[in-house]
């Protein structure tokens, strides 16, 4: 079936956590933000190969990281770029050659389900395109930059999406130098996938799957850790 390679992209500055460290290295527990979730896939036995993307000047720390918490799957530690577009891109160059699949995740995510990684690749296999995401519980509003209500979308269609996001790698491969090309930057790699004219399946993961990224997230992300991830990621 090929090989099974996962893009680690933690390349941001968070700024919306406000704090002088970027939010991947802020501690969680024992350990940053960024380890445990290096190590969630570290453990999962179907990954081959980890390819850690982070900011230039965060190379070496990570490099430690790896060494310090025996993470052997992790084969290159890359200096991200400009967007999170061109961070994924260099992870995919980076990958072995007789890699089939990828699967693209934030690395301020340490806490999703290995049941639901397992889910979201095997809808991958089948349909070459799979992200995992949740309902969306609130009622949303379309909103012009006048802060007035234009329109009320139907809250059953609506989605929130997470990661990872799993291809069939050439088909990322495809979808991303296509975009490089064209000046195209989208918001997730789902959406240059969908440009292509691929179509991309929803798989249903769960809310305890936060992306951490504000500073109400930490505590939250703290009780996570204590109450319902803790024992999935010993």
């Amino acid at each position: 079936m090929g090989k099974l390679g996962v893009i680690l992209v933690a390349a941001g500055k968070g700024s919306r956590m406000g704090t002088a460290e970027s939010k991947q290295y802020l501690q969680l527990g024992q350990k940053s933000i960024l380890v445990h979730t290096l190590q969630l896939f570290q453990n999962i036995h179907e990954v081959n190969e980890i390819i850690l993307v982070v900011g230039g000047n965060d190379v070496e720390r990570c490099t430690g990281y790896v060494q310090s918490y025996a993470l052997s799957k992790v084969t290159h530690v890359l200096a991200g770029g400009a967007e999170r577009q061109d961070s994924v891109r260099r992870g995919l160059e980076a990958l072995e050659q007789d890699t089939a699949w990828v699967l693209v995740h934030d690395g301020v995510r340490p806490f999703v389900k290995k049941e639901h990684v397992f889910d979201c690749l095997a809808k991958a296999k089948e349909q070459d395109a799979a992200v995992l995401a949740v309902p969306v519980k609130d009622t949303i509003k379309v909103v012009d930059s006048e802060k007035r209500i234009q329109s009320t979308p139907d809250r059953r269609s609506l989605w929130a999406i997470q990661t990872p996001q799993a291809f069939r790698l050439s088909l990322l491969q495809e979808a991303h130098q296509r975009a490089l090309q064209e000046g195209f930057l989208g918001t997730d790699d789902a959406m240059l996938v969908e440009r292509i004219g691929t179509t991309v399946h929803v798989v249903e993961g769960d809310y305890y799957n936060i992306k951490i990224t504000t500073p109400e997230d930490l505590p939250w992300a703290e009780w996570i850790l204590q109450n319902v991830r803790g024992e999935e990621q010993q």
